[in-house]
């Protein structure tokens, strides 16, 4: 388990990381989701001990990060933005270089390089030289060093960046089986990716917290949760009387379209299924054509732009770079 306490980083008058608190569980896979400048890559960078923190605390497996790195150290598995790979090795070659500087023991080096090379599916190109191998093969090479010497906590800092959309689907995958083996905390600008693969999200925004919740409860958070979409075969004159007369319509929107038109109802927190019973009573009795109904959720695309509308700062990530 992980305990991240009141963490704050500074940069003189900039305060990339601001009072952030979490708790991450054993056995999951967490996104972590930010615009460019929310201090994801420091907050990943103090969780693993690469960057010191103005303030704040984080306890790994029991281990202050800041107090006991080298035993906190041993749990943390990362991959940065860039893979911190030797072109001029094979895999093999750096994967045991990785392990000797992790204090993999001699015994165990051969086991442990062939069994994460198996896991990566990097075991045919093991002894190419890294810098010919492909975009894709790369990283899977930078996620074996990763993992080797069993970390119980794997860090992926944009683990599908420049990948095309197989190599994508691949990685994808392979994290996914990662998951089952250990804890997982990836960022990540494709939504999809994390809608797709992540049992918890986290979300921040100028440093702080936003948002922490599985996928689909943030997605329930939203506006959408309470909006209904409407349509018929009419007028907009036709259908906007009788949505005006509903009692538990809190506003609505109509497109005309060819042959018929759209609306979209809001009803706030009322109960959806009850209501789209109601609402469909009262279309059958004014005779109004309307051939579908249905509730309209929001997608974690849409939480993300509401919940971090207005703080990109591009000019932040490149502070953190600097120091």
């Amino acid at each position: 388990m992980v305990e991240v306490s009141h963490l704050t980083k500074k940069y003189g008058d900039f305060t990339a990381v601001s009072d952030l608190s979490f708790t991450i569980e054993d056995g999951l896979i967490y996104g972590f989701l930010g615009p460019n400048g929310a201090g994801k890559s420091t907050t990943m960078n103090i969780m693993t001990g690469c960057l010191s923190a103005t303030e704040g605390e984080v306890i790994i497996e029991g281990h202050d990060i800041f107090e006991e790195p080298k035993e906190a150290k041993k749990c943390i598995g990362y991959l940065p933005e860039i893979p911190p790979l030797y072109p001029d090795l094979t895999p093999v070659e750096y994967l045991e270089f990785v392990a000797r500087a992790k204090g993999v023991p001699s015994s165990e080096l051969d086991e442990q390089i062939e069994s994460v090379m198996e896991e990566t599916g990097i075991t045919v190109y093991a002894n190419r030289p890294i810098k010919n191998l492909s975009k894709g093969y790369k990283q899977r090479v930078g996620i074996a060093q990763a993992i080797i010497g069993h970390p119980s906590l794997i860090i992926l800092d944009e683990p599908t960046v420049g990948l095309d959309p197989k190599q994508i689907i691949e990685i994808r995958n392979l994290i996914k089986n990662l998951g089952k083996k250990h804890t997982v905390v990836l960022s990540s600008h494709i939504l999809s990716e994390v809608q797709a693969i992540c049992d918890r999200v986290m979300i921040i925004s100028r440093g702080k917290m936003v948002a922490f919740d599985a996928p689909e409860n943030l997605e329930s958070l939203m506006l959408g949760e309470g909006t209904i979409e409407v349509k018929a075969s009419c007028s907009k004159d036709i259908i906007e009387p009788v949505i005006a007369s509903m009692e538990f319509a809190t506003g609505y929107d109509i497109k005309e379209e060819d042959g018929g038109c759209t609306a979209t109802v809001r009803i706030g927190s009322e109960d959806r299924q009850k209501t789209q019973a109601e609402m469909l009573r009262m279309f059958g009795e004014k005779g109004v054509p309307v051939y579908q109904i249905t509730p309209v959720r929001a997608s974690l695309e849409d939480v993300f732009i509401e919940l971090t509308h207005g703080s990109s700062e591009p000019d932040a990530e490149e502070e953190e770079v600097e120091e």
